[in-house]
């Protein structure tokens, strides 16, 4: 099964979400990932029991990989995992800061034995700085960068129901991973990466900071509506489920008045007839579009909505997406059967799940393959 990446040695000493997304998409598109992991193997590997026994988790960002267990502080593993690297083009680590380094792994010291390798490790607040060494685990970032601030509704803050601080770090990483790729194509050097949960999600914190700075106000927790467009939110319908609108322009604006609401005075009307009007007169305008929605079904206002051209979705739960008509998927064969998952975003025509590993599975070929 090749790839774009076919050829590609990645070692991966990895624990968790984030860099294991990171070196998942590295083997999916068609790297050798060789994913270092402990005697009792990645603790990612005991979050929860939901995939055919199995580890959401670790079947979710696993596939492909080889599983290769070693004890970093005996010699003769350290001295294995030093060939490893010897030969890989990528080297991932997201151990607590300094502790690669400590165990004879410093990626600026592997960068300059290898100068073709591309090292990246991945923290939770960076190399350095006052929290280095601060424990940083995904919802703890979601506090420490005012996303829970601003996520949930107005009686409380609120978590993101996914591990965004670490998908984006992961994110980040892989796309860090890839241009240092294609440079050393142009150059010969490899590279030196370093990414953080804190500053991926600090960077996608970017607008609601600069509206604290510019205004002194940060946006407030408005739930399913948008802070700073109208009407732009969920609204309940008279079957006891939610749609939501997303009006962008004044065109929009102006064919739900008419096609939708039946009102076509609205549009005009001096509270509503711009968007920041229609964001200070908020509480009347959602409450002219609720009274509306009351009397109609869901399936009914998505139907007019559709016709009309605006912009809506529904207020699917987990159950609704499991079903969803949109929802693309793949089946990655793991040791307890195949499991379902969605398919990776990016869209390829002949994409096929690659097997999840058994804790080890691969030790015994990998120490004969790059055995002194």
């Amino acid at each position: 099964m090749g790839g774009t990446l076919d050829g590609i040695l990645v070692v991966a000493l990895e624990q968790a979400v984030a860099a294991p997304l990171a070196s998942c998409r590295l083997a999916d598109a068609g790297a050798r990932v060789i994913k270092i992991e402990r005697s009792e193997g990645d603790f990612a590997r005991y979050y929860d029991r939901a995939a055919a026994g199995q580890s959401s988790y670790f079947v979710w960002l696993n596939r492909g990989k080889e599983s290769l267990v070693l004890d970093i502080k005996d010699e003769a593993d350290r001295a294995l995992l030093h060939r490893l690297i010897a030969r890989a083009d990528i080297f991932i680590q997201n151990l607590a800061p300094g502790a690669a380094s400590r165990a004879g792994f410093d990626p600026a010291e592997l960068r300059w034995r290898f100068p073709r390798l591309i090292a990246c490790s991945i923290t939770g607040y960076g190399e350095d700085g006052p929290y280095r060494d601060m424990k940083a685990y995904d919802l703890l970032i979601q506090g420490e960068t005012g996303l829970a601030d601003i996520t949930g509704s107005p009686a409380g803050s609120g978590r993101v129901g996914v591990s965004v601080s670490d998908i984006a770090a992961g994110l980040n990483a892989h796309a860090a991973i890839l241009e240092a790729l294609y440079a050393r194509q142009r150059t010969g050097d490899g590279a030196l990466l370093s990414v953080s949960l804190f500053d991926a999600t600090a960077e996608w914190m970017a607008v609601p900071l600069m509206h604290f700075e510019g205004t002194g106000i940060a946006p407030g927790r408005v739930g399913l509506n948008h802070p700073s467009i109208a009407p732009y939110g969920a609204f309940a319908t008279g079957d006891g489920k939610a749609i939501i609108l997303g009006i962008q322009n004044e065109r929009e604006w102006a064919r739900l008045c008419e096609s939708v609401l039946g009102q076509p005075e609205l549009s005009a009307d001096p509270r509503f007839c711009d968007n920041l009007k229609r964001v200070a007169n908020r509480t009347a305008l959602e409450a002219i579009i609720a009274a509306r929605f009351a009397g109609q079904t869901r399936e009914d206002l998505a139907a007019r909505l559709e016709a009309a051209g605006i912009a809506y979705g529904r207020v699917n739960g987990v159950a609704d997406l499991a079903r969803h008509p949109q929802l693309r998927r793949i089946d990655v064969p793991t040791p307890n059967g195949d499991v379902s998952l969605p398919m990776p975003p990016a869209r390829t025509a002949d994409f096929v799940g690659r097997p999840i590993p058994e804790l080890g599975e691969h030790s015994a070929a990998i120490r004969r393959e790059f055995a002194i």
